[in-house]
């Protein structure tokens, strides 16, 4: 045995035959638990952490979690959970069951993990958009199929399933490959694959490079690794986020872009990847509002429309004031000639118009000094020489951020 336990979470009121299901399995297969109620309204029989334990967790105590209005107590429940765990030091892995109230208790305390320890959630809503549920941590959620309500031939299996899965992630662990080379972080986008590929190759000699899809998501989890202080470095070519937060697009990483690097100070290499496009779904998912803008069908599942030149002018002055307030060194870089595999001459998001209009809010509103400044750079962002200039502003600063 290791010591690290798996927890078993959920709400024994209404689910402690599942929950003690799951718990004899991942004992039977080797590993020790731990079973922890966060039930609003008793159920201990079995537990053994109550939900008193964990209401007790919270910074206001029991008396804020239990309340006569179900929702609060849900919200306040999760806020004990989450302190309740990170108070713990024995976590080898955290599974949980639950339908809309149990989910939304275990899944915001499963988020403040750290990325690695296994999580998997058992979640009626999993077949769903679980970006809420996932946030930008690494929850694996399996679907019951059936709802968490009783033992049956089907809640059997599936839960046997996931708890056979928590009980493996446990017991086979990923041997931890030395590298003492630092990390840094790239954003990238299917139409800056090449820029992004490019920089790599010509990096990883030197760093380990942790590519992110900036799909929304893949944003915010590269924000959060910056934040934790696990990386040296941030190469964010793709910024295309930004547009979908100020469009209405469909993979906006929020308001909090960008603030991580004001708030480390690292060396920052930005660009204006992708900002030529707003994500959506199929066509049908696009609002009536924007029937006459320009679209193109990336396929099936995603339609991409081209910002306008005032949807640009509004991205490149808030892509400019957040870069005002990052006090490290930071070189954002303007490829004038297009930000996109689509933003070409001859391209379907060719528009001079649009990318003169965020060009110029970038270079209106960045207050420019010695340590920030916008690089300009009269090429694509897919040519070569787009990656060597980069790579070369990432070693410059890079060198000179103990200075």
């Amino acid at each position: 045995m290791s010591g690290r336990k798996a927890y078993v979470v959920g709400t024994a009121d209404t689910k402690a035959a599942e929950l003690c299901y799951v718990r004899d399995l991942i004992a039977a297969a080797g590993q020790e638990t731990v079973l922890v109620n966060v039930g609003i309204q008793g159920g201990e029989e079995g537990v053994d952490v109550t939900a008193a334990e964990v209401a007790a967790c919270h910074s206001e105590g029991p008396v804020a979690v239990f309340v006569n209005d179900r929702g609060q107590a849900v919200v306040e429940m999760a806020h004990a959970l989450t302190a309740f765990l990170q108070g713990r030091d024995d976590i080898g892995g955290i599974i949980g069951l639950g339908g809309s109230g149990g989910s939304g208790i275990i899944a915001p305390a499963m988020q403040a993990l750290p990325i690695g320890t296994p999580k998997v959630l058992v979640s009626t809503l999993a077949s769903g958009d679980v970006s809420a549920y996932v946030g930008a941590s690494d929850v694996n959620m399996f679907h019951p199929v059936t709802d968490v309500s009783g033992l049956n031939r089907i809640s059997r299996r599936l839960l046997g399933n996931a708890a056979h899965a928590m009980a493996g992630m446990m017991q086979f662990k990923i041997s931890v490959v030395q590298d003492d080379r630092p990390a840094v972080v790239l954003s990238m986008f299917g139409v800056t694959t090449a820029a992004v590929q490019m920089i790599t190759e010509g990096l990883e000699d030197r760093f380990d490079c942790l590519v992110f899809h900036a799909t929304g998501n893949g944003g915010r989890s590269m924000e959060q690794l910056i934040s934790q202080g696990d990386v040296t470095g941030v190469l964010d070519i793709t910024t295309t986020e930004i547009c979908d937060l100020l469009t209405g697009g469909f993979l906006s990483a929020g308001e909090e872009r960008l603030d991580s690097i004001a708030q480390t100070k690292l060396p920052y290499v930005g660009s204006c990847g992708a900002l030529d496009m707003a994500n959506f779904w199929g066509p049908e998912t696009v609002p009536a509002q924007f029937k006459d803008r320009q679209f193109y069908h990336h396929n099936a599942q995603v339609t991409l429309m081209r910002a306008t030149p005032e949807d640009s002018a509004q991205i490149g002055a808030w892509i400019g004031e957040k870069l005002n307030k990052c006090d490290g060194p930071v070189r954002f870089l303007l490829p004038l000639r297009g930000v996109s595999a689509l933003d070409i001459q001859g391209g379907p998001f060719h528009n001079p118009a649009a990318s003169n209009a965020l060009f110029n809010a970038l270079r209106a509103t960045v207050v420019q000094t010695r340590d920030r400044q916008l690089v300009e750079l009269d090429m694509h962002i897919n040519d070569p020489a787009f990656a060597e200039a980069a790579i070369s502003n990432f070693n410059e600063i890079y060198e000179q951020k103990g200075d």
